[in-house]
């Protein structure tokens, strides 16, 4: 099966349906957890990386079925060639006639929601036929996820109404409106498959060496701050942790966001007990630890002690820097924290009786990529002041 001249026909098929084949490989592989045998992580980096165009007449036909056949007018100028590529579409420089406003236009690959159903169930037979991962992955509720957060992205003008109450958000939100930016959305340009939103500067957080350590402290800090606001505060959350949709402008010195097709809101219920656990950890109180998992779902009170002690540790072990006795600035630089984490994974797999909770999939894939890139950047942040601010704003834990 993972022959050379089978991994090049896997390949080929994987890029013809990108979409599908690129959710589901980031909702399992968490961007770092090597959750996946290394001959499958190949493929879907190989996949990742053919960043295949749209000929131009095929993109015209998605432009003027969202805008109409005249839609070069809603332009004063239109770059042909794309200037990104990603799994569901691809994205033109362009300028509009109506106000000069300098815009990304997003354009949808043809056929990709009409096929994500039929390129999940693939997706499924594939890797159960393989017999290469382990059944305490729960492939199953992974592809229903994968499957319902793919819908989502393919919305644009879900998108578009998820991007501008974020925003409203941020604005409403005094000494962080400075932070932070969110392109605004320009609706007459605009459609189901054709999102245009306002041209960010910034470069993305990760492809600069020349950062000060100031510049990284500031980015890491405002990246875990937003993050923590969107569990506590928001219970609405950007959950696609992609680094490449975080942009810093060094002339303003603010963080610009991208991509909010995968955006979600959190009921209260769950929210709570998520703080409440959260806080828990914080305070290494395990048996609060293990009683709020069990109302969240995590673990159905009979499990293994060896799965018990696995659960618990981990959860542990990501709240290392918020702990009461924690450094007051933490340096991810070197940090072991994920690291950890997956070494209890092998256990996890192989000893849980039942799936972990829906929301969790994105919300910790999210809270993850905010570590791993604190530490890509080698960030020092005053970690356990923001989540003792955050846990606070959200009214669910009383402090004594």
């Amino acid at each position: 099966m993972l022959s050379n001249a089978n991994m090049e026909r896997l390949v080929a098929k994987l890029s013809r349906m990108r979409g599908a084949a690129l959710k589901l490989g980031q909702a399992m592989s968490f961007q770092d957890s090597k959750m996946l045998p290394a001959p499958i992580q190949e493929v879907l980096q190989r996949v990742q990386d053919r960043a295949d165009y749209m000929p131009a007449w095929q993109r015209d036909r998605v432009l003027a079925a969202n805008l109409g056949p005249e839609w070069r007018e809603l332009f004063a100028e239109f770059e042909e060639k794309p200037i990104a590529a990603a799994s569901i579409g691809q994205v033109h420089r362009a300028v509009l006639r109506s106000n000069g406003k300098r815009v990304a236009v997003k354009v949808q690959f043809p056929g990709v929601a009409d096929s994500i159903n039929s390129d999940m169930d693939n997706l499924s037979i594939l890797l159960t036929a393989t017999k290469l991962l382990p059944k305490g992955l729960y492939l199953d509720k992974t592809i229903a996820n994968a499957r319902l957060e793919l819908g989502w992205e393919c919305d644009y003008e879900r998108e578009a109404a998820c991007a501008a109450r974020y925003r409203d958000l941020l604005a409403a939100d005094g000494a962080d409106a400075d932070a932070y930016r969110v392109p605004a959305v320009y609706p007459e340009a605009s459609g189901k498959q054709v999102l245009t939103m306002e041209f960010m500067d910034g470069v993305g957080v990760t492809r600069i060496s020349s950062f000060t350590q100031e510049q990284r402290d500031l980015i890491g800090t405002n990246i875990l701050r937003l993050c923590l606001r969107e569990i506590t505060e928001f219970r609405f959350m950007q959950t696609d942790p992609n680094w490449t949709n975080f942009l810093y402008n060094a002339a303003t010195g603010r963080l610009e966001l991208l991509d909010f097709g995968a955006s979600r809101e959190y009921p209260d219920g769950f929210v709570r007990d998520y703080v409440r656990l959260l806080d828990a950890a914080s305070r290494s109180d395990r048996a609060a630890v293990k009683e709020l998992s069990e109302a969240l779902g995590y673990l159905t009170g009979h499990e293994s002690r060896a799965m018990l002690d696995a659960h618990t540790d981990s959860i542990l072990t990501l709240a290392e820097p918020f702990l009461a006795g924690a450094p007051d600035v933490y340096d991810f630089t070197g940090q072991t924290i994920t690291e950890r984490v997956k070494a209890l994974i092998p256990v996890m797999l192989r000893e849980r009786l039942a799936p972990p909770p829906e929301e969790t999939y994105s919300l910790h894939r999210k809270l993850s990529g905010a570590f791993l890139l604190c530490a890509k950047l080698g960030s020092r942040v005053r970690c356990r002041e923001l989540f003792e601010a955050s846990v606070a704003k959200s009214g669910f834990v009383e402090r004594q």
